[in-house]
């Protein structure tokens, strides 16, 4: 059935269920029997309502691909499961609460048609997977993973060919079971399977609470001693407390008080207990660090509204912390007008415009006492001034020709011996490093001093502190 004659077909049956008897709005209703909430099948029609707009709206606004960023996808996901849920009937003689989940999770044990190699994929990923502690969770998860796998429809149909599952819905309620609602609810769920979503699965932390997604980011370290995090636990939660002065964290910048670390190295971090961050950073010693972070800024740079009572509470245990808007005074306006002027961003990455003043051999001392002599020596032998920018990432360092966009050499921590700023320059924009220089032949390696000018001191100053941080914290264990 094509999509417009599904949606005429649901206006003709919310005519005629006007026509029959009342509406009933979808308030906190008392328990009844099945028999006597026969006449509120109807109510299925505002659902239904709800769900073709949103389906239409998907259908005509997602030219493309659709990803977690598209403004309808949470509304249609939560009308999926208000229909998966309705007319679900609770066991009697269990304490343990029945939802959609656990009729998808049973599919595996009474569908015996056998073409269920998807599904049992999908279940099998859904269990697995350790961020999620509850039904509504593992819900959630597998419904997001059909819209990704693009089989929610053919799910659905084993769903209801399956006696043992279905007779779990109240006939006279339930929208599954009804024969009037089920071929347009199909429909749609056919149409759905032929969109091609590209969410991030992985995502998915705090499914268990809300339908809205946190900004999650991976960030990648080089191996160090530590990462200079003050952690607090709460909720089965790692939250950043507080980044100590001149660590890695403090340094790069790649986390803030509030942001949680929900997995490092593919371990979750997930329900965690105190301790814990601490014991799986110790069994990572020596290797290079992915770590997944939750911020607690929204998309919109808002609080993400799930973490409210989170983020309450550490401001009360340490109330100089800020969640909000950060104020923009003149003088911030005017420093990032500069900052602007000298920066450009490259994969979300600062580059900062500099001068290449030249370089030059040093000879087999590269310690930080050689700066002051060789830094005269590259500026008296006045080489060409050239606009660069230089790209300061987690492992090494590159330089690239402003012009053409040429890399002029790029050199990684390690090699790098020492780094600092030009002292007799008023105005401390000059900075330079030692580089293990590259051998020649017939010859022995020695160090090169490579001189840079920033565009303030302040600028200057950051550059060096980065360089600096970066071979500090990058130690190879063996």
């Amino acid at each position: 059935m094509h999509l417009l004659d599904t949606c005429a077909h649901l206006l003709n049956i919310k005519r005629k269920l006007r026509r029959n008897g009342p509406l009933y709005s979808w308030g906190k209703q008392k328990t009844q029997s099945c028999e006597l909430q026969g006449n509120r099948v109807c109510q299925c029609v505002l659902f239904w309502s709800g769900l073709m707009k949103q389906v239409c709206i998907l259908n005509l606004k997602s030219a493309g691909t659709i990803t977690d960023s598209n403004p309808h996808l949470t509304s249609c996901c939560e009308l999926l499961e208000l229909i998966l849920r309705k007319g679900l009937q609770q066991p009697v003689l269990s304490l343990a609460h029945r939802d959609y989940w656990n009729c998808f999770e049973q599919l595996l044990h009474h569908d015996t048609c056998g073409r269920l190699s998807s599904v049992s994929l999908a279940v099998q990923q859904t269990t697995a997977c350790s961020k999620l502690l509850t039904s509504q969770g593992r819900g959630r998860f597998f419904i997001r993973l059909m819209l990704m796998r693009r089989t929610l429809g053919n799910v659905l149909k084993h769903l209801l060919h399956t006696n043992r599952v279905i007779e779990w819905y109240c006939p006279n309620v339930a929208i599954l079971t009804n024969e009037e609602f089920v071929e347009p609810f199909l429909s749609l769920s056919m149409v759905l399977s032929e969109m091609n979503f590209n969410i991030n699965i992985e995502n998915c932390s705090f499914l268990d609470e809300s339908w809205l997604l946190p900004v999650r980011q991976i960030y990648e370290a080089v191996p160090c001693r530590e990462l200079g995090m003050a952690l607090r636990y709460l909720d089965g939660r790692v939250f950043v407390l507080d980044l100590l002065q001149g660590s890695q964290a403090q340094v790069d910048m790649f986390a803030e008080p509030g942001d949680i670390i929900d997995e490092m190295n593919g371990i979750s971090l997930r329900n965690a207990s105190n301790g814990q961050a601490g014991v799986v950073l110790s069994k990572l010693k020596g290797q290079p660090l992915s770590i997944h972070l939750i911020r607690w800024r929204g998309e919109d740079g808002s609080i993400y509204q799930p973490l409210v009572k989170h983020l309450r509470q550490l401001k009360q245990e340490k109330p100089s912390l800020q969640f909000g808007p950060k104020p923009a005074s003149q003088q911030d306006k005017t420093s990032g007008q500069k900052r602007g002027q000298t920066q450009c961003v490259k994969d979300g990455r600062i580059l900062y415009g500099v001068h290449l003043l030249g370089k030059a051999n040093i000879g087999m001392h590269g310690d930080k006492e050689v700066l002051q002599h060789a830094i005269p020596v590259v500026l008296q032998s006045s080489q060409a001034r050239k606009e660069v920018l230089l790209d300061v990432k987690e492992t090494h360092l590159t330089c690239i020709d402003k012009s053409n966009k040429q890399e002029l050499f790029q050199h990684h921590f390690p090699e790098i011996s020492c780094v600092g700023r030009f002292g007799s320059q008023p105005d401390l924009t000059i900075f330079a490093f030692c580089v293990l220089d590259s051998p020649q032949a017939g010859k022995q390696s020695g160090f090169c001093c490579v001189v840079l000018q920033a565009a303030t001191s302040s600028e200057c100053e950051e550059i060096v502190n980065r360089i600096a941080a970066g071979f500090k914290h990058t130690e190879w264990f063996v």
